[in-house]
């Protein structure tokens, strides 16, 4: 998710002073505030970076404020935007994020992972027109190299807004692009078990979990299976299934899910 952050500061000088600085700069006028708009961005630069090696240790809050001195110096930044966006995201804070992907598309349109994460942020919410409309942007962009985590995602909004052979037409072309990018699979795969293609969805569960996902995508592959097994008579492999869910993600979603599932059937 990390592909990430210009402010020039105002200058005030007091009355009593300003002749003399006005004669100490005659012949270069323009090159004070050029040189405090140059440092006041390598400072907010300096600042994004810090932020960024706080992300990647897991100290979300000292990132994010970092991100936020970055944008009081350099706030037309699309970079300090999609950070801040990104640290919001992070801390489960859906409308803050999504403010920022929008300002991160507004100072720059072309930038593509903003528009990735503001169309997954959409999908989780479940706006799926919205959603729908920023992955086909995505999607239709002749510079995005790759077009596949865009497709996946405008498939599922468009499996969830009732065009279910348009769905499969996306998801299929964007398995043709990366058969190993497992949304695509898990999407695929959710579809043909809501469609009563029981053991098509479970190859595509196996093939998800054969390219080590997050453990929460991981926890859902495994708990899918084990309701089609439930569902297929095979208790024994349908509790090894969720019982692999409540390991890959103890106390989270699909593993609560499953382990509450392993209570019904013991």
């Amino acid at each position: 998710m990390w592909n990430h952050a210009n402010r020039t500061a105002g200058r005030f000088v007091a009355p009593g002073l300003a002749p003399v600085l006005l004669l100490l700069a005659l012949g270069c006028a323009t090159s004070g505030p050029k040189e405090q708009e140059v440092q006041s961005t390598k400072e907010a630069r300096s600042h994004l970076n810090l932020g960024i090696d706080y992300i990647r240790t897991n100290r979300v809050e000292l990132g994010l404020r970092e991100f936020q001195i970055a944008e009081s110096m350099d706030p037309r930044n699309a970079r300090i935007q999609y950070a801040i966006g990104d640290a919001y995201l992070l801390k489960g804070k859906y409308a803050e994020a999504e403010m920022h992907y929008r300002k991160t598309l507004e100072l720059a349109p072309e930038f593509h992972d903003a528009r990735l994460n503001l169309s997954g942020l959409l999908l989780a919410q479940e706006r799926w027109q919205e959603a729908y409309a920023e992955s086909a942007k995505l999607a239709d962009s002749a510079t995005f190299p790759a077009p596949w985590r865009a497709l996946a995602n405008r498939g599922w909004a468009e499996y969830k807004l009732g065009r279910v052979e348009q769905a499969r037409a996306t998801l299929e072309l964007a398995r043709d692009y990366s058969p190993s990018y497992w949304p695509t699979l898990l999407s695929l795969g959710i579809m043909d078990m809501e469609q009563g293609r029981r053991m098509e969805a479970v190859t595509l569960f196996q093939e998800v979990l054969e390219h080590r996902p997050d453990p929460n995508a991981a926890a859902e592959a495994n708990y899918r299976i084990g309701e089609i097994y439930v569902a297929l008579g095979n208790r024994e492999r349908a509790m090894s299934h969720l019982m692999a869910a409540v390991s890959s993600a103890p106390g989270g979603e699909w593993g609560t899910k499953s382990e509450e599932y392993l209570k019904l059937l013991h």
